[in-house]
Protein backbone atom coordinates (compact mmCIF):
# COMPACT_ATOMS: atom_id res chain seq x y z
CA UNK A 1 0.00 0.00 0.00
CA UNK A 2 0.84 3.52 -1.06
CA UNK A 3 2.94 5.15 1.64
CA UNK A 4 0.90 8.60 0.89
CA UNK A 5 -2.54 6.73 0.59
CA UNK A 6 -2.23 4.81 4.20
CA UNK A 7 -0.95 8.56 5.83
CA UNK A 8 -4.01 10.42 4.36
CA UNK A 9 -6.63 7.28 5.34
CA UNK A 10 -5.31 7.36 9.00
CA UNK A 11 -5.35 11.24 8.87
CA UNK A 12 -8.82 11.49 7.60
CA UNK A 13 -9.76 8.75 10.10
CA UNK A 14 -8.40 10.61 12.97
CA UNK A 15 -10.74 13.90 12.19
CA UNK A 16 -13.76 11.77 11.55
CA UNK A 17 -13.15 10.00 15.21
CA UNK A 18 -12.24 13.68 16.42
CA UNK A 19 -16.12 14.96 15.18
CA UNK A 20 -17.45 12.00 16.23
CA UNK A 21 -16.29 12.15 19.87
CA UNK A 22 -17.38 15.34 19.65
CA UNK A 23 -20.74 14.55 19.25
CA UNK A 24 -20.79 12.18 22.00
CA UNK A 25 -21.50 12.47 25.44
CA UNK A 26 -23.79 12.65 28.15
CA UNK A 27 -25.35 15.74 26.40
CA UNK A 28 -24.99 15.04 22.52
CA UNK A 29 -24.43 17.27 19.95
CA UNK A 30 -25.59 17.49 16.72
CA UNK A 31 -22.76 17.95 13.62
CA UNK A 32 -24.68 20.43 12.05
CA UNK A 33 -24.48 22.63 15.28
CA UNK A 34 -20.62 21.67 15.67
CA UNK A 35 -20.33 22.54 12.22
CA UNK A 36 -21.86 26.12 12.74
CA UNK A 37 -20.25 26.45 16.18
CA UNK A 38 -16.91 26.21 15.12
CA UNK A 39 -17.71 28.89 11.38
CA UNK A 40 -19.02 31.36 14.07
CA UNK A 41 -15.97 30.95 16.24
CA UNK A 42 -13.36 31.33 13.27
CA UNK A 43 -15.09 32.95 10.85
CA UNK A 44 -17.80 35.10 13.34
CA UNK A 45 -20.76 35.01 11.24
CA UNK A 46 -24.14 34.80 11.91
CA UNK A 47 -25.06 31.26 12.68
CA UNK A 48 -28.43 29.24 13.76
CA UNK A 49 -28.03 26.49 16.67
CA UNK A 50 -30.47 24.74 17.77
CA UNK A 51 -28.59 24.84 21.72
CA UNK A 52 -27.65 27.76 23.46
CA UNK A 53 -24.34 29.21 22.49
CA UNK A 54 -22.62 29.69 25.63
CA UNK A 55 -23.93 25.85 26.90
CA UNK A 56 -22.28 24.74 23.23
CA UNK A 57 -19.06 26.25 23.98
CA UNK A 58 -18.85 25.30 27.14
CA UNK A 59 -19.59 21.48 26.24
CA UNK A 60 -16.97 21.56 23.46
CA UNK A 61 -13.99 24.05 24.12
CA UNK A 62 -14.10 23.44 27.78
CA UNK A 63 -14.43 19.82 28.56
CA UNK A 64 -14.39 17.64 24.83
CA UNK A 65 -11.50 19.38 22.80
CA UNK A 66 -9.63 19.54 25.45
CA UNK A 67 -9.89 16.05 26.58
CA UNK A 68 -9.88 15.14 22.60
CA UNK A 69 -6.47 16.77 22.05
CA UNK A 70 -5.26 15.21 25.07
CA UNK A 71 -5.60 12.23 23.95
CA UNK A 72 -4.60 12.44 20.78
CA UNK A 73 -1.23 14.11 22.50
CA UNK A 74 -0.79 11.45 24.74
CA UNK A 75 -1.52 8.41 21.56
CA UNK A 76 0.88 10.00 19.34
CA UNK A 77 3.56 10.73 22.12
CA UNK A 78 3.63 7.05 23.29
CA UNK A 79 3.15 5.60 19.75
CA UNK A 80 6.32 7.28 18.98
CA UNK A 81 8.27 6.94 21.72
CA UNK A 82 7.55 2.87 21.82
CA UNK A 83 8.88 2.84 17.78
CA UNK A 84 11.87 5.02 18.46
CA UNK A 85 13.12 2.96 21.08
CA UNK A 86 12.28 -0.53 19.41
CA UNK A 87 14.28 0.43 16.44
CA UNK A 88 17.53 1.84 18.75
CA UNK A 89 17.58 -1.10 20.85
CA UNK A 90 16.85 -2.98 18.00
CA UNK A 91 13.95 -5.26 20.09
CA UNK A 92 10.63 -5.72 18.92
CA UNK A 93 9.34 -5.88 23.02
CA UNK A 94 10.63 -2.59 24.65
CA UNK A 95 7.73 0.28 25.64
CA UNK A 96 8.82 3.66 26.47
CA UNK A 97 9.24 3.09 29.97
CA UNK A 98 12.26 0.70 29.05
CA UNK A 99 14.23 3.59 31.10
CA UNK A 100 12.11 4.10 34.11
CA UNK A 101 10.84 7.41 32.30
CA UNK A 102 6.67 6.35 33.44
CA UNK A 103 7.86 4.62 37.07
CA UNK A 104 9.75 7.86 37.99
CA UNK A 105 7.34 10.16 36.60
CA UNK A 106 4.49 8.03 38.64
CA UNK A 107 6.89 8.42 41.68
CA UNK A 108 7.18 12.24 41.34
CA UNK A 109 3.25 12.65 41.21
CA UNK A 110 2.66 10.35 44.27
CA UNK A 111 5.04 12.43 45.83
CA UNK A 112 3.41 15.79 45.54
CA UNK A 113 0.06 14.43 46.03
CA UNK A 114 1.13 14.21 49.82
CA UNK A 115 2.73 17.34 50.03
CA UNK A 116 1.35 19.32 48.11
CA UNK A 117 -2.32 20.49 46.91
CA UNK A 118 -1.16 21.93 43.89
CA UNK A 119 -2.00 20.59 40.79
CA UNK A 120 0.45 22.51 39.10
CA UNK A 121 3.80 21.10 41.53
CA UNK A 122 2.19 17.58 40.63
CA UNK A 123 2.71 17.77 36.99
CA UNK A 124 6.10 19.45 38.07
CA UNK A 125 7.44 16.98 40.26
CA UNK A 126 6.02 13.80 37.56
CA UNK A 127 8.15 15.75 35.08
CA UNK A 128 11.28 16.50 36.81
CA UNK A 129 11.47 12.90 38.12
CA UNK A 130 10.43 11.13 35.19
CA UNK A 131 13.74 12.85 33.23
CA UNK A 132 15.71 11.85 37.14
CA UNK A 133 14.62 8.34 36.73
CA UNK A 134 16.24 8.50 32.74
CA UNK A 135 19.18 9.84 33.99
CA UNK A 136 19.76 7.17 36.46
CA UNK A 137 19.30 4.44 34.22
CA UNK A 138 22.26 6.35 31.91
CA UNK A 139 24.37 6.86 34.96
CA UNK A 140 24.07 3.06 35.63
CA UNK A 141 25.59 2.42 32.57
CA UNK A 142 28.01 4.67 31.94
CA UNK A 143 29.55 2.74 35.51
CA UNK A 144 30.73 -0.35 33.44
CA UNK A 145 31.95 -1.02 30.22
CA UNK A 146 30.75 -2.93 27.50
CA UNK A 147 27.32 -2.92 24.70
CA UNK A 148 25.35 0.00 25.62
CA UNK A 149 22.63 -0.91 24.61
CA UNK A 150 22.33 -3.90 26.77
CA UNK A 151 23.68 -1.47 29.61
CA UNK A 152 21.34 0.97 29.07
CA UNK A 153 18.38 -1.55 29.29
CA UNK A 154 19.66 -2.82 32.59
CA UNK A 155 20.56 0.40 34.08
CA UNK A 156 16.46 1.19 33.02
CA UNK A 157 15.39 -2.00 34.72
CA UNK A 158 17.38 -0.71 38.23
CA UNK A 159 15.81 2.85 37.76
CA UNK A 160 12.81 1.53 37.57
CA UNK A 161 12.37 -0.75 40.21
CA UNK A 162 14.09 1.77 42.59
CA UNK A 163 10.93 4.13 41.38
CA UNK A 164 8.51 1.72 42.05
CA UNK A 165 9.83 0.79 45.46
CA UNK A 166 10.38 4.12 46.13
CA UNK A 167 6.31 4.87 44.77
CA UNK A 168 5.75 1.96 47.09
CA UNK A 169 6.81 3.31 50.31
CA UNK A 170 4.62 6.66 49.17
CA UNK A 171 1.36 4.92 49.22
CA UNK A 172 2.44 3.31 52.58
CA UNK A 173 3.07 6.62 54.07
CA UNK A 174 -0.01 8.53 52.36
CA UNK A 175 -2.78 9.11 54.12
CA UNK A 176 -5.53 6.40 53.45
CA UNK A 177 -8.74 8.22 53.58
CA UNK A 178 -7.79 11.10 51.23
CA UNK A 179 -4.28 10.90 49.65
CA UNK A 180 -4.41 7.31 48.99
CA UNK A 181 -7.24 7.17 46.75
CA UNK A 182 -6.34 10.21 44.57
CA UNK A 183 -2.66 8.38 44.39
CA UNK A 184 -4.36 4.66 43.21
CA UNK A 185 -6.81 6.34 40.87
CA UNK A 186 -4.33 8.70 39.28
CA UNK A 187 -1.90 6.20 38.44
CA UNK A 188 -4.81 4.24 36.97
CA UNK A 189 -4.55 6.72 33.82
CA UNK A 190 -7.52 9.16 32.66
CA UNK A 191 -7.79 12.62 30.97
CA UNK A 192 -10.87 13.96 33.68
CA UNK A 193 -8.28 16.82 34.97
CA UNK A 194 -6.76 17.76 31.70
CA UNK A 195 -7.79 21.49 31.30
CA UNK A 196 -6.69 24.32 28.41
CA UNK A 197 -3.88 25.59 30.89
CA UNK A 198 -2.62 22.08 30.74
CA UNK A 199 -2.89 21.25 27.29
CA UNK A 200 -1.21 24.68 26.24
CA UNK A 201 1.65 24.24 28.45
CA UNK A 202 2.19 20.68 26.91
CA UNK A 203 1.36 21.33 23.03
CA UNK A 204 4.77 23.12 22.54
CA UNK A 205 6.97 19.90 23.88
CA UNK A 206 4.78 17.65 22.69
CA UNK A 207 4.34 19.51 18.71
CA UNK A 208 8.40 20.07 18.95
CA UNK A 209 9.40 16.08 20.32
CA UNK A 210 7.04 14.59 17.78
CA UNK A 211 8.58 16.81 15.06
CA UNK A 212 12.32 16.11 16.42
CA UNK A 213 12.10 12.06 16.02
CA UNK A 214 10.18 12.42 12.90
CA UNK A 215 13.20 14.41 11.40
CA UNK A 216 15.61 11.99 12.76
CA UNK A 217 13.70 9.43 11.65
CA UNK A 218 16.39 8.41 9.09
CA UNK A 219 19.56 8.10 11.70
CA UNK A 220 16.66 5.21 13.84
CA UNK A 221 17.28 2.89 10.17
CA UNK A 222 20.72 3.35 10.76
CA UNK A 223 20.81 2.86 14.58
CA UNK A 224 18.75 -0.30 14.09
CA UNK A 225 21.63 -1.94 12.48
CA UNK A 226 24.17 -1.83 15.18
CA UNK A 227 26.50 0.45 16.75
CA UNK A 228 29.52 -0.24 14.28
CA UNK A 229 27.92 -0.55 11.20
CA UNK A 230 26.71 2.84 12.30
CA UNK A 231 29.37 4.43 12.88
CA UNK A 232 30.72 2.78 9.65
CA UNK A 233 28.51 5.21 8.19
CA UNK A 234 29.54 8.27 9.63
CA UNK A 235 26.74 8.71 12.20
CA UNK A 236 27.42 9.99 15.76
CA UNK A 237 25.75 6.88 17.46
CA UNK A 238 26.54 8.31 21.18
CA UNK A 239 25.02 11.99 20.41
CA UNK A 240 22.06 10.63 18.33
CA UNK A 241 21.09 8.11 20.25
CA UNK A 242 21.06 10.59 23.68
CA UNK A 243 19.06 12.80 21.46
CA UNK A 244 16.64 10.59 20.95
CA UNK A 245 16.18 9.40 24.34
CA UNK A 246 15.92 12.47 25.81
CA UNK A 247 13.45 13.60 22.97
CA UNK A 248 11.42 9.80 23.69
CA UNK A 249 11.46 10.45 27.81
CA UNK A 250 10.07 14.24 27.42
CA UNK A 251 7.04 12.45 25.43
CA UNK A 252 6.71 9.92 27.73
CA UNK A 253 7.10 11.98 30.50
CA UNK A 254 4.28 14.49 29.50
CA UNK A 255 2.11 11.86 28.77
CA UNK A 256 2.02 10.99 32.18
CA UNK A 257 1.45 14.82 33.30
CA UNK A 258 -1.76 14.20 31.19
CA UNK A 259 -3.36 11.33 32.12
CA UNK A 260 -1.39 9.40 34.40
CA UNK A 261 0.20 5.52 33.66
CA UNK A 262 -1.41 4.44 30.13
CA UNK A 263 0.09 1.02 29.27
CA UNK A 264 0.84 -0.68 26.59
CA UNK A 265 0.47 1.96 23.75
CA UNK A 266 3.62 2.34 22.98
CA UNK A 267 4.00 -1.16 22.72
CA UNK A 268 1.46 -2.42 20.57
CA UNK A 269 1.14 0.59 18.28
CA UNK A 270 4.34 0.66 16.79
CA UNK A 271 3.51 -3.31 15.80
CA UNK A 272 0.80 -2.16 14.20
CA UNK A 273 2.14 0.07 12.52
CA UNK A 274 5.58 -1.83 11.55
CA UNK A 275 2.81 -4.77 9.96
CA UNK A 276 1.22 -2.37 7.91
CA UNK A 277 4.02 -0.03 6.04
CA UNK A 278 7.07 -2.49 7.24
CA UNK A 279 10.36 -1.27 8.79
CA UNK A 280 11.42 1.62 7.47
CA UNK A 281 11.34 4.19 10.61
CA UNK A 282 10.77 7.70 7.69
CA UNK A 283 7.49 6.23 7.38
CA UNK A 284 7.26 4.02 10.71
CA UNK A 285 7.31 6.90 13.02
CA UNK A 286 4.92 9.21 11.35
CA UNK A 287 2.41 6.24 11.05
CA UNK A 288 2.88 4.97 14.61
CA UNK A 289 1.49 8.73 15.89
CA UNK A 290 -1.26 9.00 13.58
CA UNK A 291 -2.43 4.99 14.86
CA UNK A 292 -1.83 6.17 18.18
CA UNK A 293 -3.62 9.29 18.38
CA UNK A 294 -6.59 7.53 16.76
CA UNK A 295 -6.54 4.36 19.01
CA UNK A 296 -6.43 6.69 22.16
CA UNK A 297 -9.12 8.88 21.40
CA UNK A 298 -11.06 5.71 20.45
CA UNK A 299 -9.90 4.46 23.97
CA UNK A 300 -11.14 7.34 25.51
CA UNK A 301 -14.87 7.47 23.91
CA UNK A 302 -14.74 3.85 25.75
CA UNK A 303 -13.67 4.67 29.00
CA UNK A 304 -16.15 7.72 29.03
CA UNK A 305 -19.01 6.53 27.39
CA UNK A 306 -19.23 2.66 27.82
CA UNK A 307 -20.58 2.64 31.41
CA UNK A 308 -22.64 5.27 33.89
CA UNK A 309 -19.31 5.73 35.26
CA UNK A 310 -16.05 6.36 33.51
CA UNK A 311 -13.87 3.58 33.23
CA UNK A 312 -10.04 4.92 34.18
CA UNK A 313 -8.12 5.04 30.27
CA UNK A 314 -5.06 2.67 31.44
CA UNK A 315 -7.44 0.12 32.56
CA UNK A 316 -8.99 0.40 29.05
CA UNK A 317 -5.95 0.32 26.95
CA UNK A 318 -4.60 -3.05 29.08
CA UNK A 319 -7.95 -4.81 28.89
CA UNK A 320 -7.51 -4.12 24.63
CA UNK A 321 -4.14 -4.29 24.47
CA UNK A 322 -3.20 -7.36 25.82
CA UNK A 323 -5.39 -9.76 23.65
CA UNK A 324 -4.20 -7.54 20.92
CA UNK A 325 -0.89 -8.40 21.30
CA UNK A 326 -1.37 -12.03 22.17
CA UNK A 327 -3.36 -11.92 18.30
CA UNK A 328 -0.28 -10.37 16.32
CA UNK A 329 2.13 -12.21 18.29
CA UNK A 330 2.99 -14.38 15.70
CA UNK A 331 3.22 -11.88 12.90
CA UNK A 332 4.99 -9.18 15.12
CA UNK A 333 8.15 -10.37 13.29
CA UNK A 334 6.51 -9.17 9.76
CA UNK A 335 8.28 -5.85 9.90
CA UNK A 336 11.53 -6.49 11.46
CA UNK A 337 12.44 -9.48 8.58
Amino acid sequence: MKTGLVIGSLAAGLLLAVLVSLMLGKYPVGVGDICSFFLWKLLNTRVNLSVDREVLENILLNIRLPRIVAAMFVGASLSISGASFQAMFINPLVSPGILGVLAGASFGAALAMVFSKSWFVVQSSCFVFGFIAVMTSMGVARLYRGNTVLLLILGGVISGALFTSLLSIVKYLADPYNQLPAIVYWLMGGLTLVDGNTLRNAAVPVLAGIALIVSLSGYLNVLSMGDEEARAMGVPVERVRFILIAVATMLSAVTVVLAGMVGWVGLIIPHMARMIVGPDNRVLVPVSALIGALYLVLVDDISRLAFTTEIPLGIITSLVGIPFFAAVLKRADRGWS
